[in-house]
Protein backbone atom coordinates (compact mmCIF):
# COMPACT_ATOMS: atom_id res chain seq x y z
CA UNK A 1 0.00 0.00 0.00
CA UNK A 2 1.45 3.33 -1.11
CA UNK A 3 0.62 6.36 1.04
CA UNK A 4 1.27 9.96 0.01
CA UNK A 5 0.19 13.29 1.46
CA UNK A 6 -3.28 13.10 -0.16
CA UNK A 7 -4.17 9.80 1.57
CA UNK A 8 -2.20 10.09 4.79
CA UNK A 9 -4.57 11.79 7.23
CA UNK A 10 -7.48 9.56 6.16
CA UNK A 11 -5.25 6.49 6.69
CA UNK A 12 -4.18 7.38 10.25
CA UNK A 13 -7.00 5.54 12.12
CA UNK A 14 -6.34 2.33 10.16
CA UNK A 15 -2.57 2.65 10.62
CA UNK A 16 -2.98 3.13 14.37
CA UNK A 17 -5.19 0.04 14.55
CA UNK A 18 -2.62 -2.02 12.61
CA UNK A 19 0.28 -0.93 14.84
CA UNK A 20 -1.60 -1.57 18.08
CA UNK A 21 -2.63 -5.02 16.88
CA UNK A 22 0.81 -6.03 15.62
CA UNK A 23 3.25 -8.42 17.30
CA UNK A 24 6.13 -6.44 15.81
CA UNK A 25 6.91 -3.95 13.06
CA UNK A 26 9.42 -4.33 10.20
CA UNK A 27 11.23 -1.17 9.10
CA UNK A 28 13.19 0.00 6.07
CA UNK A 29 14.11 3.50 4.92
CA UNK A 30 15.37 4.93 1.61
CA UNK A 31 17.47 8.12 1.66
CA UNK A 32 18.55 10.87 -0.74
CA UNK A 33 22.14 9.94 0.18
CA UNK A 34 23.96 7.66 2.56
CA UNK A 35 27.29 9.15 3.51
CA UNK A 36 29.04 12.42 2.75
CA UNK A 37 32.26 12.19 0.75
CA UNK A 38 34.43 13.05 3.71
CA UNK A 39 38.18 12.80 3.36
CA UNK A 40 41.17 12.26 5.60
CA UNK A 41 40.44 11.94 9.33
CA UNK A 42 36.69 12.43 8.73
CA UNK A 43 36.34 9.14 6.84
CA UNK A 44 34.91 6.30 8.89
CA UNK A 45 37.50 3.69 9.76
CA UNK A 46 37.96 0.37 11.53
CA UNK A 47 40.04 2.34 14.03
CA UNK A 48 36.99 4.37 15.12
CA UNK A 49 35.47 3.91 18.54
CA UNK A 50 31.65 3.84 18.38
CA UNK A 51 31.52 7.45 19.63
CA UNK A 52 33.91 8.54 16.84
CA UNK A 53 31.92 6.62 14.23
CA UNK A 54 28.73 8.28 15.48
CA UNK A 55 30.09 11.83 15.27
CA UNK A 56 31.33 11.28 11.71
CA UNK A 57 28.08 9.68 10.55
CA UNK A 58 25.98 12.34 12.28
CA UNK A 59 27.15 14.87 9.69
CA UNK A 60 25.82 12.74 6.82
CA UNK A 61 22.45 12.23 8.52
CA UNK A 62 22.08 16.00 8.90
CA UNK A 63 22.92 16.51 5.22
CA UNK A 64 20.53 13.99 3.61
CA UNK A 65 16.86 13.22 4.13
CA UNK A 66 14.34 10.39 4.00
CA UNK A 67 12.45 9.98 0.72
CA UNK A 68 10.57 6.76 1.52
CA UNK A 69 9.90 4.82 4.69
CA UNK A 70 8.48 1.29 4.71
CA UNK A 71 6.68 -0.33 7.61
CA UNK A 72 5.35 -3.87 7.71
CA UNK A 73 3.06 -4.69 10.64
CA UNK A 74 3.15 -8.42 11.44
CA UNK A 75 0.16 -9.82 13.34
CA UNK A 76 -0.39 -13.43 14.39
CA UNK A 77 -3.72 -14.73 13.09
CA UNK A 78 -6.06 -15.76 15.85
CA UNK A 79 -6.98 -19.43 15.77
CA UNK A 80 -4.19 -20.26 13.29
CA UNK A 81 -1.04 -21.99 14.52
CA UNK A 82 2.12 -19.99 13.79
CA UNK A 83 0.54 -17.98 10.98
CA UNK A 84 1.15 -14.26 10.47
CA UNK A 85 -0.38 -11.56 8.30
CA UNK A 86 1.83 -8.69 7.09
CA UNK A 87 0.39 -5.24 6.34
CA UNK A 88 3.11 -3.43 4.38
CA UNK A 89 2.96 0.31 3.69
CA UNK A 90 5.14 2.67 1.65
CA UNK A 91 5.20 6.25 2.90
CA UNK A 92 6.62 8.89 0.56
CA UNK A 93 7.98 11.75 2.66
CA UNK A 94 9.01 15.32 1.99
CA UNK A 95 10.18 17.82 4.64
CA UNK A 96 7.59 20.31 5.90
CA UNK A 97 7.78 23.64 4.06
CA UNK A 98 5.43 25.97 5.88
CA UNK A 99 5.78 29.27 7.70
CA UNK A 100 9.32 29.54 9.06
CA UNK A 101 10.22 25.95 8.13
CA UNK A 102 12.20 25.47 4.93
CA UNK A 103 14.61 22.56 5.20
CA UNK A 104 17.73 22.07 3.11
CA UNK A 105 19.00 18.66 2.06
CA UNK A 106 21.34 17.11 -0.50
CA UNK A 107 21.12 14.40 -3.15
CA UNK A 108 23.94 11.95 -3.71
CA UNK A 109 24.28 10.93 -7.36
CA UNK A 110 24.92 7.27 -6.55
CA UNK A 111 21.81 7.09 -4.35
CA UNK A 112 19.63 8.69 -7.03
CA UNK A 113 20.98 6.24 -9.60
CA UNK A 114 20.36 3.32 -7.24
CA UNK A 115 16.74 4.36 -6.59
CA UNK A 116 16.16 4.92 -10.32
CA UNK A 117 17.36 1.40 -11.08
CA UNK A 118 14.78 0.04 -8.63
CA UNK A 119 11.82 2.04 -9.96
CA UNK A 120 11.57 4.73 -7.28
CA UNK A 121 8.71 7.19 -7.98
CA UNK A 122 10.28 10.64 -7.65
CA UNK A 123 6.98 12.33 -8.55
CA UNK A 124 5.34 10.94 -5.41
CA UNK A 125 8.33 11.98 -3.33
CA UNK A 126 8.56 15.53 -4.66
CA UNK A 127 4.89 16.31 -5.40
CA UNK A 128 2.96 14.20 -2.90
CA UNK A 129 5.41 13.54 -0.08
CA UNK A 130 3.99 13.50 3.45
CA UNK A 131 5.41 16.38 5.54
CA UNK A 132 7.23 15.71 8.79
CA UNK A 133 9.14 17.55 11.50
CA UNK A 134 10.97 16.85 14.73
CA UNK A 135 10.05 18.19 18.17
CA UNK A 136 12.31 21.23 17.91
CA UNK A 137 10.78 22.25 14.58
CA UNK A 138 7.30 21.64 15.96
CA UNK A 139 7.90 24.02 18.87
CA UNK A 140 8.99 26.76 16.45
CA UNK A 141 6.04 26.41 14.09
CA UNK A 142 3.55 26.02 16.96
CA UNK A 143 4.75 29.25 18.51
CA UNK A 144 4.52 31.01 15.13
CA UNK A 145 1.01 29.72 14.42
CA UNK A 146 -0.44 30.46 17.85
CA UNK A 147 1.06 33.97 17.96
CA UNK A 148 -0.15 34.81 14.46
CA UNK A 149 3.36 35.09 12.98
CA UNK A 150 3.16 31.89 10.95
CA UNK A 151 3.43 33.67 7.60
CA UNK A 152 7.08 34.67 8.10
CA UNK A 153 7.98 32.62 5.03
CA UNK A 154 5.00 31.63 2.93
CA UNK A 155 4.76 28.14 1.44
CA UNK A 156 2.63 29.73 -1.31
CA UNK A 157 4.36 32.35 -3.43
CA UNK A 158 3.17 35.93 -2.83
CA UNK A 159 2.48 36.36 -6.56
CA UNK A 160 0.18 33.33 -6.47
CA UNK A 161 -1.64 34.74 -3.44
CA UNK A 162 -2.16 38.02 -5.30
CA UNK A 163 -3.53 36.19 -8.35
CA UNK A 164 -6.02 34.31 -6.15
CA UNK A 165 -7.19 37.50 -4.38
CA UNK A 166 -7.60 39.30 -7.72
CA UNK A 167 -9.61 36.38 -9.12
CA UNK A 168 -11.97 36.28 -6.12
CA UNK A 169 -12.32 40.08 -6.08
CA UNK A 170 -13.38 40.14 -9.76
CA UNK A 171 -15.90 37.38 -9.09
CA UNK A 172 -17.33 39.25 -6.06
CA UNK A 173 -18.14 42.30 -8.18
CA UNK A 174 -20.66 40.25 -10.17
CA UNK A 175 -21.76 37.68 -7.55
CA UNK A 176 -24.99 37.72 -5.55
CA UNK A 177 -25.22 36.79 -1.88
CA UNK A 178 -25.22 33.00 -1.62
CA UNK A 179 -23.27 32.49 -4.86
CA UNK A 180 -20.11 30.40 -4.66
CA UNK A 181 -17.00 29.63 -6.69
CA UNK A 182 -14.24 26.99 -6.41
CA UNK A 183 -10.48 27.54 -6.51
CA UNK A 184 -9.34 24.14 -7.84
CA UNK A 185 -6.06 22.38 -7.09
CA UNK A 186 -5.39 24.13 -3.78
CA UNK A 187 -4.88 21.56 -1.01
CA UNK A 188 -2.94 20.95 2.19
CA UNK A 189 -1.12 23.89 3.75
CA UNK A 190 -1.88 26.09 0.75
CA UNK A 191 -5.61 25.61 1.29
CA UNK A 192 -5.33 26.77 4.90
CA UNK A 193 -3.18 29.69 3.90
CA UNK A 194 -5.40 30.84 1.03
CA UNK A 195 -8.50 30.73 3.25
CA UNK A 196 -6.87 32.74 6.02
CA UNK A 197 -5.62 35.37 3.56
CA UNK A 198 -8.98 35.64 1.76
CA UNK A 199 -10.99 35.90 4.97
CA UNK A 200 -8.69 38.64 6.25
CA UNK A 201 -8.74 40.58 2.98
CA UNK A 202 -12.46 40.27 2.08
CA UNK A 203 -15.08 40.77 4.81
CA UNK A 204 -18.07 39.60 2.73
CA UNK A 205 -16.91 36.05 1.90
CA UNK A 206 -16.68 32.72 3.68
CA UNK A 207 -14.46 29.81 2.66
CA UNK A 208 -14.71 26.05 2.98
CA UNK A 209 -12.19 23.37 2.07
CA UNK A 210 -13.57 20.70 -0.31
CA UNK A 211 -12.07 17.72 -2.12
CA UNK A 212 -12.02 19.75 -5.34
CA UNK A 213 -10.25 22.72 -3.73
CA UNK A 214 -11.24 25.82 -1.76
CA UNK A 215 -14.86 26.96 -2.12
CA UNK A 216 -15.58 30.69 -1.70
CA UNK A 217 -19.11 31.85 -0.86
CA UNK A 218 -20.46 35.42 -0.85
CA UNK A 219 -22.20 36.18 2.46
CA UNK A 220 -23.54 39.21 4.32
CA UNK A 221 -21.46 40.78 7.06
CA UNK A 222 -24.01 39.60 9.65
CA UNK A 223 -23.84 36.03 8.39
CA UNK A 224 -20.03 36.26 8.33
CA UNK A 225 -20.05 37.37 12.00
CA UNK A 226 -22.31 34.42 12.85
CA UNK A 227 -20.05 31.92 11.06
CA UNK A 228 -16.92 33.28 12.72
CA UNK A 229 -18.40 32.90 16.18
CA UNK A 230 -20.29 29.63 15.86
CA UNK A 231 -18.52 27.57 13.23
CA UNK A 232 -16.09 24.85 14.25
CA UNK A 233 -14.23 25.97 11.16
CA UNK A 234 -13.16 29.27 12.73
CA UNK A 235 -9.52 30.38 12.73
CA UNK A 236 -8.69 29.09 16.22
CA UNK A 237 -9.68 25.56 15.13
CA UNK A 238 -7.72 25.94 11.95
CA UNK A 239 -4.51 26.61 13.79
CA UNK A 240 -4.69 23.18 15.41
CA UNK A 241 -5.52 21.60 12.03
CA UNK A 242 -2.61 23.41 10.42
CA UNK A 243 -0.26 22.10 13.08
CA UNK A 244 -1.62 18.56 12.65
CA UNK A 245 -1.10 18.74 8.89
CA UNK A 246 2.35 20.27 9.28
CA UNK A 247 3.43 17.46 11.63
CA UNK A 248 2.36 14.90 9.05
CA UNK A 249 4.22 11.61 9.43
CA UNK A 250 5.53 12.69 12.82
CA UNK A 251 1.99 12.06 14.16
CA UNK A 252 2.26 8.42 13.12
CA UNK A 253 5.83 8.22 14.45
CA UNK A 254 4.50 9.16 17.89
CA UNK A 255 1.84 6.43 17.57
CA UNK A 256 4.61 3.96 16.78
CA UNK A 257 6.62 5.07 19.80
CA UNK A 258 3.63 4.85 22.16
CA UNK A 259 2.75 1.36 20.91
CA UNK A 260 6.18 0.08 22.13
CA UNK A 261 6.22 -2.77 19.63
CA UNK A 262 9.50 -4.53 18.77
CA UNK A 263 11.10 -2.75 15.80
CA UNK A 264 12.89 -4.97 13.29
CA UNK A 265 15.33 -3.85 10.60
CA UNK A 266 18.29 -5.11 8.60
CA UNK A 267 21.56 -3.24 9.08
CA UNK A 268 19.37 -0.61 10.70
CA UNK A 269 21.87 1.79 12.26
CA UNK A 270 21.38 4.51 9.62
CA UNK A 271 17.61 4.06 9.92
CA UNK A 272 17.77 4.76 13.67
CA UNK A 273 19.95 7.84 13.19
CA UNK A 274 17.45 9.29 10.71
CA UNK A 275 14.43 8.42 12.86
CA UNK A 276 15.99 10.37 15.72
CA UNK A 277 17.01 13.35 13.59
CA UNK A 278 13.88 13.70 11.44
CA UNK A 279 11.02 12.81 13.82
CA UNK A 280 12.32 13.13 17.40
CA UNK A 281 15.09 15.67 17.99
CA UNK A 282 18.27 16.82 16.21
CA UNK A 283 21.02 14.28 16.84
CA UNK A 284 22.92 15.19 20.02
CA UNK A 285 26.69 15.51 20.09
CA UNK A 286 26.82 12.90 22.84
CA UNK A 287 26.89 9.32 21.57
CA UNK A 288 25.63 8.03 24.94
CA UNK A 289 22.69 10.45 24.86
CA UNK A 290 21.78 9.19 21.38
CA UNK A 291 21.82 5.58 22.61
CA UNK A 292 19.65 6.42 25.61
CA UNK A 293 17.13 8.34 23.48
CA UNK A 294 16.76 5.50 20.99
CA UNK A 295 16.34 2.95 23.78
CA UNK A 296 13.60 5.07 25.37
CA UNK A 297 11.83 5.43 22.01
CA UNK A 298 12.15 1.76 21.01
CA UNK A 299 12.94 -0.52 23.98
CA UNK A 300 13.10 -3.64 21.76
CA UNK A 301 15.23 -3.47 18.61
CA UNK A 302 16.21 -6.49 16.53
CA UNK A 303 18.69 -6.20 13.65
CA UNK A 304 18.35 -9.23 11.37
CA UNK A 305 21.80 -8.51 9.92
CA UNK A 306 23.29 -9.09 13.36
CA UNK A 307 21.26 -12.28 13.94
CA UNK A 308 21.91 -13.88 10.55
CA UNK A 309 25.61 -12.94 10.56
CA UNK A 310 26.01 -14.80 13.83
CA UNK A 311 24.44 -18.09 12.72
CA UNK A 312 25.11 -18.16 8.96
CA UNK A 313 28.49 -19.88 8.97
CA UNK A 314 27.50 -22.32 11.66
CA UNK A 315 24.62 -23.57 9.49
CA UNK A 316 26.83 -23.71 6.37
CA UNK A 317 24.50 -21.47 4.41
CA UNK A 318 25.93 -19.98 1.17
CA UNK A 319 27.37 -16.49 1.33
CA UNK A 320 24.83 -13.72 0.66
CA UNK A 321 25.20 -10.00 -0.04
CA UNK A 322 21.76 -8.50 0.57
CA UNK A 323 18.48 -8.92 2.42
CA UNK A 324 16.61 -10.54 -0.48
CA UNK A 325 19.27 -13.27 -0.78
CA UNK A 326 19.01 -13.93 2.98
CA UNK A 327 15.24 -14.33 2.59
CA UNK A 328 15.62 -16.68 -0.39
CA UNK A 329 18.09 -18.95 1.43
CA UNK A 330 15.73 -19.21 4.40
CA UNK A 331 12.89 -20.10 2.00
CA UNK A 332 14.97 -22.76 0.24
CA UNK A 333 15.56 -26.44 0.98
CA UNK A 334 18.86 -25.45 2.62
CA UNK A 335 16.81 -24.40 5.64
CA UNK A 336 16.08 -27.54 7.69
CA UNK A 337 12.98 -25.89 9.19
CA UNK A 338 11.54 -24.69 5.88
CA UNK A 339 8.41 -26.85 6.11
CA UNK A 340 7.80 -26.45 9.84
CA UNK A 341 8.41 -22.74 10.13
CA UNK A 342 5.93 -19.86 10.35
CA UNK A 343 3.46 -19.23 7.54
CA UNK A 344 3.41 -15.59 6.39
CA UNK A 345 0.72 -14.09 4.17
CA UNK A 346 0.28 -10.62 2.71
CA UNK A 347 -2.72 -8.51 3.73
CA UNK A 348 -5.39 -7.81 1.12
CA UNK A 349 -4.02 -4.35 0.22
CA UNK A 350 -0.51 -5.71 -0.39
CA UNK A 351 -1.23 -8.26 -3.13
CA UNK A 352 1.44 -6.88 -5.46
CA UNK A 353 4.12 -8.49 -3.24
CA UNK A 354 2.57 -11.97 -3.52
CA UNK A 355 3.99 -12.85 -6.93
CA UNK A 356 6.53 -10.12 -7.65
CA UNK A 357 9.72 -9.10 -5.87
CA UNK A 358 10.36 -5.40 -5.29
CA UNK A 359 13.85 -5.22 -3.77
CA UNK A 360 14.75 -1.81 -2.31
CA UNK A 361 11.16 -0.66 -2.26
CA UNK A 362 10.91 0.30 1.39
CA UNK A 363 7.68 -1.55 2.25
CA UNK A 364 8.87 -4.73 0.52
CA UNK A 365 12.20 -4.64 2.33
CA UNK A 366 10.35 -4.02 5.61
CA UNK A 367 8.33 -7.16 4.85
CA UNK A 368 11.55 -9.08 4.16
CA UNK A 369 12.97 -7.92 7.52
CA UNK A 370 9.97 -9.26 9.40
CA UNK A 371 9.88 -12.51 7.47
CA UNK A 372 13.60 -13.14 7.99
CA UNK A 373 13.16 -12.49 11.70
CA UNK A 374 10.38 -15.09 12.05
CA UNK A 375 12.24 -17.72 10.03
CA UNK A 376 15.55 -17.21 11.85
CA UNK A 377 13.78 -17.26 15.22
CA UNK A 378 12.22 -20.61 14.27
CA UNK A 379 15.67 -21.91 13.32
CA UNK A 380 17.06 -20.83 16.68
CA UNK A 381 14.15 -22.51 18.46
CA UNK A 382 14.84 -25.71 16.53
CA UNK A 383 18.54 -25.59 17.47
CA UNK A 384 17.74 -25.06 21.16
CA UNK A 385 15.42 -28.06 21.36
CA UNK A 386 17.42 -30.37 19.08
CA UNK A 387 15.74 -33.79 18.80
CA UNK A 388 13.14 -32.88 21.44
CA UNK A 389 9.69 -31.82 20.23
CA UNK A 390 9.51 -28.09 19.61
CA UNK A 391 6.84 -26.44 21.77
CA UNK A 392 3.98 -24.73 19.98
CA UNK A 393 5.68 -21.70 18.37
CA UNK A 394 4.48 -18.20 19.25
CA UNK A 395 6.01 -14.76 18.95
CA UNK A 396 6.74 -14.48 22.72
CA UNK A 397 8.60 -17.79 22.44
CA UNK A 398 10.53 -16.48 19.44
CA UNK A 399 11.46 -13.37 21.44
CA UNK A 400 12.86 -15.62 24.18
CA UNK A 401 15.30 -17.35 21.81
CA UNK A 402 16.19 -14.00 20.22
CA UNK A 403 17.05 -12.47 23.63
CA UNK A 404 20.87 -12.50 23.05
CA UNK A 405 20.36 -10.37 19.93
CA UNK A 406 17.85 -7.83 21.26
CA UNK A 407 19.10 -4.21 21.05
CA UNK A 408 22.31 -5.33 19.29
CA UNK A 409 22.58 -3.33 16.06
CA UNK A 410 25.16 -4.08 13.39
CA UNK A 411 27.82 -1.45 12.75
CA UNK A 412 29.67 -1.22 9.44
CA UNK A 413 33.35 -0.23 9.47
CA UNK A 414 34.11 0.67 13.07
CA UNK A 415 36.20 -0.52 15.99
CA UNK A 416 33.35 -2.76 17.21
CA UNK A 417 31.00 -4.90 15.09
CA UNK A 418 27.77 -3.83 16.82
CA UNK A 419 26.23 -1.30 19.19
CA UNK A 420 24.38 -2.29 22.35
CA UNK A 421 21.44 0.07 22.92
CA UNK A 422 20.54 -1.34 26.32
CA UNK A 423 23.97 -1.16 27.97
CA UNK A 424 27.73 -0.75 27.43
CA UNK A 425 29.08 -1.72 24.03
CA UNK A 426 30.88 -5.03 23.80
CA UNK A 427 34.67 -5.03 23.31
CA UNK A 428 36.05 -5.39 19.83
CA UNK A 429 36.49 -8.83 18.29
CA UNK A 430 38.47 -7.49 15.34
CA UNK A 431 41.78 -9.08 14.26
CA UNK A 432 44.89 -7.66 15.96
CA UNK A 433 46.40 -4.40 14.72
CA UNK A 434 49.53 -4.67 12.59
CA UNK A 435 52.37 -2.18 12.37
CA UNK A 436 54.15 -1.57 9.06
CA UNK A 437 57.54 0.12 9.01
CA UNK A 438 58.70 1.55 5.68
CA UNK A 439 62.46 1.59 5.14
CA UNK A 440 64.41 3.90 2.84
CA UNK A 441 61.25 5.88 1.89
CA UNK A 442 60.91 8.67 4.47
CA UNK A 443 58.01 10.58 2.87
CA UNK A 444 55.57 7.77 2.13
CA UNK A 445 51.85 8.57 2.66
CA UNK A 446 48.95 6.58 4.11
CA UNK A 447 47.47 6.31 0.62
CA UNK A 448 50.66 4.79 -0.77
CA UNK A 449 50.74 2.22 2.02
CA UNK A 450 47.07 1.41 1.34
CA UNK A 451 47.78 0.85 -2.38
CA UNK A 452 50.64 -1.47 -1.48
CA UNK A 453 48.24 -3.92 0.16
CA UNK A 454 45.02 -3.42 -1.79
CA UNK A 455 45.69 -6.16 -4.33
CA UNK A 456 45.97 -8.71 -1.53
CA UNK A 457 43.27 -7.47 0.88
CA UNK A 458 41.62 -4.34 2.27
CA UNK A 459 43.28 -2.66 5.26
CA UNK A 460 42.50 0.64 6.93
CA UNK A 461 45.77 2.57 7.33
CA UNK A 462 46.66 5.17 9.94
CA UNK A 463 50.05 6.81 10.41
CA UNK A 464 51.47 6.14 13.86
CA UNK A 465 54.60 8.27 13.66
CA UNK A 466 57.15 8.98 10.92
CA UNK A 467 57.42 5.93 8.66
CA UNK A 468 55.43 3.66 11.00
CA UNK A 469 51.82 2.87 10.03
CA UNK A 470 49.01 0.95 11.74
CA UNK A 471 47.02 -1.56 9.67
CA UNK A 472 43.59 -2.95 10.58
CA UNK A 473 41.18 -5.29 8.80
CA UNK A 474 38.02 -7.12 9.83
CA UNK A 475 39.24 -10.52 8.57
CA UNK A 476 41.65 -12.71 10.52
CA UNK A 477 42.75 -14.50 7.36
CA UNK A 478 43.92 -11.19 5.85
CA UNK A 479 46.06 -10.51 8.91
CA UNK A 480 47.71 -13.94 8.65
CA UNK A 481 48.18 -13.52 4.89
CA UNK A 482 49.98 -10.16 5.20
CA UNK A 483 52.25 -11.35 8.03
CA UNK A 484 53.28 -14.31 5.89
CA UNK A 485 53.66 -12.38 2.62
CA UNK A 486 55.82 -9.59 4.09
CA UNK A 487 57.95 -11.67 6.44
CA UNK A 488 61.16 -11.00 4.46
CA UNK A 489 60.21 -7.93 2.44
CA UNK A 490 63.24 -5.66 1.78
CA UNK A 491 61.54 -2.27 2.37
CA UNK A 492 58.37 -3.04 4.30
CA UNK A 493 58.46 -4.73 7.68
CA UNK A 494 55.10 -5.91 9.07
CA UNK A 495 54.53 -7.28 12.57
CA UNK A 496 51.91 -7.41 15.31
CA UNK A 497 51.41 -4.07 17.03
CA UNK A 498 52.28 -4.12 20.75
CA UNK A 499 51.26 -1.02 22.65
CA UNK A 500 54.04 -1.14 25.21
CA UNK A 501 56.60 -1.65 22.52
CA UNK A 502 55.41 0.56 19.65
CA UNK A 503 53.35 3.40 21.14
CA UNK A 504 55.13 6.80 20.77
CA UNK A 505 53.70 7.82 24.16
CA UNK A 506 55.19 4.81 25.86
CA UNK A 507 58.51 5.31 24.06
CA UNK A 508 58.57 8.95 25.15
CA UNK A 509 57.72 7.98 28.73
CA UNK A 510 60.44 5.33 28.77
CA UNK A 511 62.97 7.83 27.40
CA UNK A 512 62.07 10.37 30.09
CA UNK A 513 62.27 7.68 32.75
CA UNK A 514 65.64 6.62 31.36
CA UNK A 515 66.98 10.18 31.47
CA UNK A 516 65.68 10.71 35.00
CA UNK A 517 67.10 7.39 36.15
CA UNK A 518 70.48 8.16 34.57
CA UNK A 519 70.72 11.58 36.23
CA UNK A 520 69.59 10.11 39.55
CA UNK A 521 72.28 7.43 39.29
CA UNK A 522 74.94 10.05 38.41
CA UNK A 523 73.82 12.19 41.34
CA UNK A 524 74.02 9.17 43.59
CA UNK A 525 77.58 8.39 42.45
CA UNK A 526 78.66 12.00 42.81
CA UNK A 527 77.16 12.09 46.29
CA UNK A 528 79.12 9.03 47.34
CA UNK A 529 82.32 10.45 45.89
CA UNK A 530 82.30 13.42 48.27
CA UNK A 531 84.44 13.04 51.48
Amino acid sequence: MDVGADEFEQSLPLLQELVLGADFVGLDIEFTGLRSNLSGPQQISLFDLPSEWYLKTRQSVQQFTICQIGLSMFSSIEGESNKYEAHSCNFFLFPTTFGILDSEFSFQASSVQFLNEHGFDYNKFLKNGIPYMNEEQEKKIKHSILTGNWRVRSSLDKDQIKVVIDEVTRWLDLAEEGDWMTLPGITGFQAFEVQLVLRKALPDIWTVMRDQGVTVKKVSKQHRWYLENTSCDRESCWKEEILLSARGFSVFFQMLVKAQKPLVGHNMMMDLLHLHEKFFRPLPESYEEFKLNIHNLFPVLIDTKNVTKDIWKELNFPRVSNLLEVYEVLNSDLNPTKNSGPVIIHASRCEKYVETKYPHEAAYDAFLCGSVLLKVAHLLLWRVHGVLPIPKPSFPLYLDVLAPYVNQVNLIRAGVPKINFSGPDYPSVRPPILIATVRRRPRVSEQQVYHEFQNLCKFDVRRLVGSHFLLLTNKFKDTRSILKEYRCHPTLQVSLYRYWRHSPNVSCLLQVCGVVTTWAFIAFLLGRARP
